[in-house]
Parts: C-alpha cells; sequence; structure tokens
C-alpha cells in the first residue's frame, strides 16, 4: 500500500515536472524571439534568454580555438601537410608577387616583394602598428576599440597598394594608412573606417570601400547608433590622403530603386546587408563601360554591378551565377573574372559547395563560363570568405584561398606552376592578406625603380 502510494506520487511529481518544462521551454522560446526581432518589451529577461540559448553555440566555437594562439589570425582547419612557403618551380618572365601575409613566427604582418623568377624576397615592409594606432583617435565610436582590435598582433596588412615611390596603402577595418618604403607612417586618414579592396584610377586616385559613420540614410531603417548598419560607401582617396567623393552604397541602390535588396529581404533587420568588398575602376573607354566607371562587388547580395559615378546610374548588375563572390576585374574591353566563393550559408555556419570558381563573363556574348575549373577542384581550392583570383595576359592564372593561407599560380594549360603555403616554424598556418601579382609593363617599370633607386 505505501509503495502503491509512493509510485502514484513520483509519476504526479514528474508529470508536474514536465508540465513546468514544457511552459518553460516555450516561455524561453518567445522571450529569444522577442530579443531576435528587435523587441524591447522584455528588456533583459529576453537579453537573458538569448544568452543562455547561444551558449552550446558559443561552447562549441570556443573549443575549436583553445589549442591556436587567439591573438593572431591562424588557419583553425589542418591541411597542406607536406608544403611551406613555395613548393614549385620559378616562372621564366619577369614579374612580380606583392605578397602580405601573417608572420606566424613574428606574430605581426608584413609585406614581401617576391621576384618569381627565383623567389627571392627583395624587399619588406613591416610598419609599426602600434605607434601608428596610438596617432588615430580613439574616442571616436568608429576607432573605440582599435588599440585591442588591431593590435600589432591582430592586425592584417589587407590588400597593400605599392606606391611609386615604395611606399604602401592599406588598411584592416581602420583608418586608411600609408607607409613609405623604410615602413614609416607617411598619413593616415580616420574620416571613416576602410576596409577590403585598394585599386587606383586612371587619374591616380584610389578607391576604397569604408563605412560611413554618422549614417546619411533615414535613420528608421538603420538607427543612430554606431554598430547598427554598416553603410558601406564608395570612396576616392587622393594619393595624399585626402577623400575626393564619397557615395554610400545603399544610397546608390535606393536611388536606383532597388531598396528591397536592403530592405526587403525577410523579417528581420539585416545590419550588413551589402559587404561591399571590392571597387574595381574602369580605366578607359570600351563599347560597353566607360572610363570612370565603377565595377562593385556586393557579398551580402551575391550580386556585382557596374555603376556610373557622374550619372549616379547602374548600368549592368549580375546575380545568380555568383555566390558571396570577391574581385572582379576587367579582361580586355568586352570581357571580366570574378572570383566566386561559391558560398552559402546555412543553419550550421558557411560552406563552400564544391569549389571557389573564377567566372569569364562576356558582354558582347552575354555569356558566363568557368576558368581553369578542373585545376580547382583538383586543388581544392575553397576559401568560405576573401580570396582573389586574376587572369593574366598570357592566360595563367592566379589564385589567393585567404582563409587557409595558400597562393596557387596555374598555367594557361592547367598545371599548377607553384603554390605558396604560409607555414611558420610552429607548424600552424597563417593568414594571407590580398596578395598582388605585379606583371603589366607600367608595374615592372614601378618596381625596378624602387628595387634600383629605392634606397
Amino acid at each position: 500500500m505505501n509503495l502503491s502510494k509512493k509510485i502514484k506520487i513520483e509519476l504526479w511529481a514528474l508529470l508536474l515536472i514536465g508540465l513546468l518544462s514544457l511552459i518553460l521551454a516555450i516561455s524561453n522560446g518567445i522571450l529569444v524571439r522577442q530579443e531576435l526581432i528587435g523587441s524591447k518589451k522584455f528588456g533583459i529577461f529576453s537579453k537573458t534568454a538569448l544568452f543562455l540559448a547561444e551558449i552550446p553555440v558559443n561552447v562549441k566555437k570556443i573549443s575549436l580555438h583553445l589549442s591556436y594562439d587567439l591573438s593572431a589570425p591562424v588557419v583553425i582547419e589542418k591541411r597542406f601537410r607536406n608544403i611551406s612557403e613555395f613548393h614549385g618551380k620559378p616562372v621564366e618572365e619577369e614579374r612580380y608577387l606583392l605578397l602580405s601575409r601573417y608572420d606566424g613566427d613574428k606574430q605581426s604582418s608584413i609585406v614581401e616583394l617576391i621576384d618569381l623568377r627565383t623567389f627571392d624576397v627583395k624587399k619588406t615592409w613591416n610598419p609599426d602598428i602600434e605607434q601608428i594606432n596610438s596617432l588615430a583617435n580613439v574616442s571616436d565610436p568608429e576607432f573605440e576599440n582599435l588599440l585591442t582590435d588591431r593590435s600589432s598582433s591582430r592586425f592584417r596588412l589587407i590588400h597593400p597598394f605599392l606606391t611609386e615611390d615604395g611606399g604602401l596603402i592599406f588598411k584592416h577595418d581602420t583608418p586608411l594608412i600609408k607607409i613609405d618604403k623604410n615602413s614609416q607612417l607617411v598619413w593616415l586618414n580616420q574620416k571613416d573606417a576602410f576596409h577590403h579592396s585598394t585599386e587606383q584610377d586612371h587619374e591616380g586616385n584610389f578607391w576604397v570601400p569604408s563605412r560611413i559613420y554618422p549614417y546619411k540614410i533615414d535613420s528608421k531603417f538603420v538607427g543612430k547608433d554606431y554598430g547598427t548598419y554598416h553603410d558601406d560607401a564608395i570612396t576616392k582617396v587622393s594619393p595624399d590622403g585626402t577623400i575626393l567623393y564619397q557615395k554610400s552604397v545603399s544610397e546608390i541602390l535606393i536611388e536606383n530603386d532597388l531598396q528591397f535588396l536592403i530592405f526587403g529581404r525577410n523579417r528581420f533587420f539585416v545590419k550588413d546587408p551589402v559587404h561591399l568588398n571590392d571597387i574595381q575602376p574602369v580605366l578607359n573607354n570600351g563599347p560597353f563601360w566607360n572610363r570612370g566607371d565603377l565595377f562593385l562587388s556586393l557579398r551580402h547580395l551575391s550580386m556585382v554591378l557596374l555603376y556610373r559615378p557622374s550619372t549616379n546610374k547602374i548600368i549592368w548588375k549580375s546575380q545568380g551565377h555568383n555566390a558571396m563572390q570577391h574581385d572582379v576585374n576587367i579582361i580586355n574591353n568586352h570581357t571580366i573574372s570574378i572570383f566566386n566563393n561559391n558560398s552559402y550559408t546555412f543553419h550550421d555556419g558557411s560552406h563552400v559547395e564544391g569549389n571557389n570558381e573564377v567566372l569569364i563573363y562576356d558582354f558582347l556574348k552575354d555569356k558566363y563560363s568557368k576558368y581553369l575549373e578542373n585545376s580547382s577542384k583538383k586543388y581544392d581550392v575553397r576559401t568560405i570568405t576573401e580570396g582573389r583570383s586574376l587572369v593574366l595576359k598570357n592566360g595563367d592564372l592566379f589564385i589567393e584561398e585567404s582563409d587557409y593561407g595558400r597562393l596557387l599560380y596555374f598555367n594557361k594549360d592547367a598545371s599548377l606552376q607553384w603554390q605558396f603555403v604560409n607555414r611558420a616554424k610552429n607548424g600552424n598556418i597563417y593568414f594571407v592578406n590580398w596578395s598582388r601579382i605585379l606583371n603589366k609593363p607600367e608595374d615592372i617599370t614601378k618596381v625596378q625603380n624602387i628595387l634600383n633607386y629605392g634606397d
């Protein structure tokens, strides 16, 4: 009798616990949803619920990094076990590599000018990032975390441009910086945070993506506080660091009747809907574009467009052929290349579907094709983010697999000439930071002048 009562009480308690757990789970789900949609009805309660719900994901992320130096941009997935530095044969023609990489031995980023005929390092730049950061105004909301997030051990010299005087222009979601041939600071522009590519136009000015703040778009869409919206802009900067022109990409889309791409995507506000990662200036007139036009790569829209600043018109756009792409380059007067990351985001994160691709679009034929597709497959090229490609005039192909610290150079017959893996003495592989092949006649002349008379 007592045993029977005891069992009944335990079952009753179990049912009660189950019911209370169900109510608690539903309530917690409601609070999490309210926080995700931006509701402020439940204040600290919804914030706490979201924090608790994200604990498993955050613990997983932390566990993946435990064996690595978190202060350095190190590659997590171990690949290329038997390859370090250059592996393969040098090229015969005179051309150079402006290699930007994180040096795992020095625990800082450097840039090296390498003669690809011998793989010899001809010149190295290693700027004092701590000294440069000390000159920035960290009271500016855009740079309040500069000293920690972009310390010397975390700073990546992104897409450095080699100037005629042997200096470099670079950035990393930071002020735009120029150093001289001896790695000393020449100028610093902190009007906005500059990021991604740096390219020179026909007038000798530079086009660099930046992030406008305070926001110029209607505040009901983007909010007023820093960080609530990434207002990417195309920004033209003179050789002395002065901003000559700036235009919000969001405004470009809105003024060309494409507002739905930014604010009409789903029920939840997206603070980084555009993600401008490349500006490629048009240097010469052609049948499909004018000198002064700009090709823009908008990663989070998986879109490439041709924009004419003089009329504020989008002349052409591509969407549906590339996913999360980078790096648009003009091959000739009717053809462009696009580095297609072929990257997609699912519930468990972002993945490359198969491999990265170098897409070729022919305006004359209105046709897309894939360049040296089998080479990318054979060597398993699959950077999820970032990445660069260049089809050289002779048909050779250069690829940077940024996320995995690897560069590859393919001959036009699809064979691999060489590859480079940025491995340190500790065995870890570190990021490469948007390197360049210098092969045009004007680039070769510039390098020769720097090497012969730079010192």
